[in-house]
């Protein structure tokens, strides 16, 4: 029984400890499984991954089996993939690897096989295009032992083609910079860049030129600014100063280029933060011009304050910009509406109070009418009647730009000349009607314009023909049929061409067919016409003939004279010097002894004869000298000595006269050349004359001086008395050879030839002769000999 329970009970315990042990079993291979289906899953997740990653591996092994995932296959366009590494080529078809390509692959993990040096490659499956990218090493022991190598194939199409388009965009970056790098270079305006702190860190062409450098790397390395410091700031700080605000600075600076200041547009571009950029614009052309366009705006301006009409400019906004003064005077504008210049309305509200405007019964709407002005097509010209009788000419232009120009002219002066003008001329016509010449005006070109009626008849014209106004060519061909002559109308052409053309003033005369004789002239008129006048001197062209005739006989009866009183002179000298030679033979007693009577006969005859003898040589000598053949010896004369003998040859006469002769001068007053006996004998008359016309107890002052006369030195004779002198009647008939007589009855030739005779002698010498005298101051005889 024992033995049984303890039967029992080891059977139980076994029982217990198979069951445990199954138990066990049962959940340790519960356990396994269920870590094989966990590793089981995570293959599958690892495989699914694998089959979803963009890389796949490629698994090659020593022997150059190969390993790889269905989907490689398809990436290389393959049925399958192949069991070795070789026939990853398409052979035949055009699939696979390049054979290229597959070589270089294989090369490349035989290598990393051997050397386990990594590798990285692009390959392009034939008849795709797709990319792939191979990177390879040395697998793991525990992935494969023996020495394979893993390859990730990376399916890089998409990252190619967009690597392509980088590659193209940076190729087209570089050849963008390069363009605007040689655009830099070549621009012809000074450029840079700075760095942040303002230096210089490059430079263009331009700015090297600039500053006169010899390179851009030498112009940076010594830092050379082509500007000035503006408002106390460097360049380079206010290129700073951009950059720290992050906005462009623009300024006008000048600079010296080549020798000369120029204005600089300078700019300084802030770009972020590596830096900033500038340039520099000539504008020293434009300054000049805006310099010249304010010179000209001024200088028109001032032309315009000059000129007579008003000129005044209104803007688009029908505001006043600018009135001259004729203008502002015209409308009497006072001087404080021009410091605030007016609207077009308002211009014409104070143009209205001050009376310049003309008077107009609804005056609103008048001016909006005038503010048409400024949007109509054309000039507007209106002609305003003021109310003080002024009349303005106002011209309204609009302007391109929406102003408008207003013209104002004060035509009152204008009109009232013109009135003149229309009254003179028909003043004028009345008067060349009334003329008793014939006149005609030619215009430059010839034709005529005006006429009196006495033209018309003097050349025998119809009046039809003339209101055609004909030109002088026209004209000539009826004139010349009415000359005796008809060549001689070329005359008539020729004096009015003159007178038009040439502003000459020339003449003529013509016969007619009916024997009449006409006179013409040309003169040249300020207006640029040509006045031909005619006249009729038919009459006067007789008795000019009767006086040419009558001249030539007096001519001739003059020479007659002349011949004649030669001839006398010489006829009556030979008998005087008979007379008084036999006279002074019996002075000297050879006829026998005289008594005291027979003396005084014999001295009176020789006296008589001595003053007919001059009497005859001053009538000889007048009468050669008037036919200007009178001999004249050329001596040496010393003038002091010279009138010292003369005074002396006259001593008797003086004394007998009681008039004391006053001799004045000295040795210094030079001497002259000339004939001293017709010299003598015209000085000797002017003192006998001067001792004639002094009382008793009188004085006769001679005095001889130097002067310069006409750039030449002359010798100057004066002889005065104190006489009763002569009236200008008395002094014109003296001078003529006649003196007057007793109580102006008559005149005889008493002396009369000593004045006439002393002049001519005197200009024989190439002098003068002035003969000066006052009733009761009496007479000055000057007398100048070069």
């Amino acid at each position: 029984m024992i033995l049984s329970k303890l039967a029992l009970l080891l059977i139980g315990l076994l029982l217990a400890g198979w069951t445990t042990a199954a138990l066990y079993a049962i959940a340790g291979a519960r356990a396994r499984v269920a870590r094989a289906e966990a590793g089981l899953a995570r293959a599958r997740r690892l495989g699914r991954m694998i089959d979803d990653s963009p890389a796949l591996p490629l698994l090659v092994r020593a022997d150059g089996k190969i390993e790889a995932p269905p989907r490689l296959a398809g990436w290389l366009g393959l049925d399958a993939v192949p069991q070795f590494l070789t026939e990853l080529g398409g052979g035949d078809r055009p699939v696979g690897l390049e054979a290229g390509q597959l070589s270089d692959l294989s090369e490349a993990v035989r290598r990393t096989q051997k050397t386990a040096q990594p590798f990285q490659l692009y390959l392009t499956p034939q008849g795709s295009q797709r990319t792939l990218a191979a990177r390879g090493h040395l697998a793991d022991p525990q992935v494969s032992p023996g020495g394979a190598a893993l390859v990730w194939l990376f399916d890089f199409t998409d990252a190619a083609e967009q690597l392509g388009r980088l590659d193209e965009e940076a190729r087209r970056a570089r050849e963008d910079f390069g363009a605007l790098v040689g655009l830099i270079e070549a621009a012809p305006l000074p450029m840079w860049f700075r760095r942040p702190d303002g230096a210089l860190q490059l430079v263009n062409s331009a700015y090297v030129t600039a500053v006169g450098g010899d390179s851009a790397a030498a112009v940076v390395a010594a830092g050379t600014e082509l500007l000035e410091a503006h408002d106390g700031q460097e360049p380079g700080e206010v290129a700073a100063e951009a950059l720290r605000q992050r906005r462009p600075v623009e300024r006008t600076v000048s600079a010296t280029i080549g020798g000369q200041r120029r204005a600089m547009r300078v700019s300084d571009l802030p770009l972020g933060a590596d830096g900033i950029a500038g340039y520099a614009v000539d504008i020293e052309d434009r300054e000049e011009l805006a310099r010249t366009l304010r010179a000209f705006r001024e200088a028109q301006r001032s032309m315009l304050d000059q000129m007579s009409a008003g000129i005044a400019q209104f803007d688009a906004k029908r505001q006043l910009t600018f009135a001259n003064q004729p203008l502002q005077r015209i409308f009497a504008l006072q001087p404080l509406a021009m410091l605030n210049p007016p609207p077009f309305e308002r211009f014409l509200d104070l143009a209205r109070d001050a009376a310049r405007l003309p008077e107009v019964r609804d005056f609103p709407a008048w001016r909006r009418e005038r503010l048409g002005w400024f949007t109509a097509g054309a000039p507007v010209e209106e002609a305003w009647p003021l109310a003080d009788g002024t009349h303005l000419r106002v011209v309204a232009q609009p302007l391109p730009d929406g102003g408008l120009l207003l013209i104002a002219e004060d035509r009152t002066e204008e009109l009232r000349l013109s009135a003149m003008r229309d009254t003179l001329l028909r003043t004028r016509t009345a008067t060349f009607d009334s003329l008793f010449e014939a006149v005609a005006v030619f215009a430059p070109d010839g034709r005529m314009q005006l006429w009196n009626r006495r033209f018309a008849s003097a050349w025998g014209l119809e009046n039809e023909f003339l209101d055609t106004h004909p030109r002088i060519d026209t004209l000539l061909e009826k004139v010349e049929q009415q000359l005796a002559r008809p060549a001689h109308a070329r005359a008539v052409g020729d004096v009015v061409r003159a007178a038009t053309l040439q502003r000459q003033q020339t003449g003529g005369r013509v016969a007619l067919r009916d024997g009449r004789w006409l006179e013409f002239a040309g003169v040249p008129l300020p207006d640029g016409n040509g006045l031909l006048t005619v006249l009729d001197i038919t009459d006067s062209q007789k008795a000019e003939d009767a006086l040419k005739e009558r001249n030539a006989a007096l001519v001739e009866a003059d020479s007659l004279k002349t011949r004649f009183l030669a001839s006398m002179s010489y006829e009556f000298r030979t008998p005087l010097t008979s007379i008084g030679g036999f006279a002074e033979l019996l002075e000297a007693g050879l006829g026998g002894d005289l008594n005291p009577s027979g003396h005084e006969y014999i001295a009176a005859i020789l006296t008589s004869v001595a003053r007919l003898t001059e009497q005859i040589e001053s009538l000889l000598d007048l009468s050669q000298s008037e036919a200007g053949m009178l001999p004249l010896a050329s001596e040496t004369i010393e003038l002091m000595p010279f009138l010292k003998r003369l005074a002396e040859d006259r001593a008797a006469q003086l004394k007998e006269a009681g008039v004391t002769l006053d001799l004045r001068g000295n040795k210094g007053a030079g001497s002259i050349t000339g004939d001293p006996r017709r010299l003598g004998r015209a000085l000797g008359h002017l003192i006998d004359n001067a001792v004639r016309a002094t009382p008793a107890g009188g004085r006769v002052r001679v005095e001889v001086m130097r002067h310069r006369r006409r750039g030449r030195d002359w010798a100057r004779v004066v002889i005065s008395d104190k006489g009763a002198g002569m009236s200008p009647t008395e002094l014109a008939r003296a001078l003529g050879g006649l003196k007057a007589g007793g109580e102006g009855a008559g005149a005889d030739r008493r002396q009369g030839l000593g004045l006439p005779l002393a002049r001519q002698l005197i200009e024989a010498h190439r002098g003068h002769f002035e003969l000066i005298s006052e009733p009761g101051q009496g007479t000055v005889a000057m007398v100048d000999l070069p």
